[in-house]
């Protein structure tokens, strides 16, 4: 049996990886400091054989021996990684630094999430792997979006002078069953708003984009990824656009909502454009999203109709 260790196992997208490596056969063990997150996402695993859950902070060091390495923890959505921006870069450089430090102890192969933000408000559109991004260093944005760009500069660092193989993987919006009810995010926030009847709150004109990739087509592209030869970044994301408009009518039609929507001024260095180009990940891991917006919402919906 491979020996996987997910960080940030008790996140969103953590604890659905967890589930897949189990269902592929691995030993996993999952940390989390629970930040962000709690148990609940982890508590259908509690007796399972193969998977063993730590309580740890991965800004502190720590050791153990593994195969493979998914490091996938740090706050993501805007309103808990700024809550605490220096723990947001801790976590993105010192966890950083202690993940890459425990797979050449372990001659472990090892996978970033990165993300689309270090685009920032991108020029370019879509956004290319080559791209450099627009990012202010200086912003409330920053923790997050720097932490993750030095994090990327770490591991290649880390590939040149020791070898290591390394995974990145650029994430877009994603969304899905298990998503935090109040993280802010837009996908989120829509759906709990239609549900409750309260208005539906776009910041901004409502015509900036994002590209929504359901949680499971993301996690299979983390496996294709992790068993691939690639070792420079790669995005994964949905390159179906569409508005923060689209979208909350979508929501709206969905949920039968009677909600009504309204507009609130856009928070400081939101991007305005937001759209992978995959040809990459297309080419190098026979990978591309296969479900659509419409089959995704209604999933998340149900779930979010459950813990309401």
């Amino acid at each position: 049996m491979k020996k996987a260790l997910v960080t940030g196992a008790a996140g969103f997208l953590g604890s659905h990886l967890v589930d897949t490596l189990l269902s592929l056969d691995y030993q996993v063990i999952g940390i989390d400091n629970h930040y962000s997150s709690n148990g609940n996402n982890l508590i259908h695993l509690k007796t399972h054989p193969n998977f063993k859950f730590i309580l740890h902070d991965i800004s502190e060091p720590f050791d153990l021996e593994v195969d493979e390495i998914y490091n996938l923890a740090c706050p993501a959505s805007p309103i808990h990684y700024q809550r605490n921006p220096i723990t947001t870069v801790k976590t993105t450089v010192y966890g950083a630094i202690n993940m890459l430090d425990l797979a050449v102890r372990n001659k472990a192969k090892i996978l970033q999430a990165s993300t689309s933000e270090i685009y920032g408000n991108p020029l370019q559109h879509p956004q290319t792997e080559s791209y450099f991004g627009n990012v202010n260093p200086i912003g409330i944005r920053s923790c997050y979006d720097e932490g993750k760009r030095c994090g990327e500069t770490l591991f290649s660092d880390y590939h040149r002078k020791f070898g290591l193989d390394i995974k990145i993987a650029r994430i877009f919006n994603t969304y899905g069953p298990r998503m935090h009810p109040d993280d802010g995010r837009v996908v989120s926030n829509f759906i709990m708003q239609a549900l409750k009847d309260e208005n539906i709150t776009i910041y901004g004109n409502g015509y900036q984009t994002r590209s929504f990739c359901y949680v499971d087509d993301l996690i299979s592209g983390f496996i294709l990824l992790m068993n691939s030869d690639i070792n420079t970044p790669v995005n994964l994301g949905n390159p179906s656009e569409f508005t923060m408009l689209n979208l909350a009518n979508f929501v709206k039609d969905f949920t039968k909502s009677n909600s009504k929507i309204v507009f609130e001024p856009l928070p400081q260095d939101d991007p305005l454009m937001r759209k992978p180009d995959i040809s990459l990940a297309i080419k190098e891991l026979n990978w591309k999203p296969t479900i659509s917006l419409s089959v995704g919402l209604n999933n998340t919906i149900n779930y979010f109709k459950g813990i309401i």
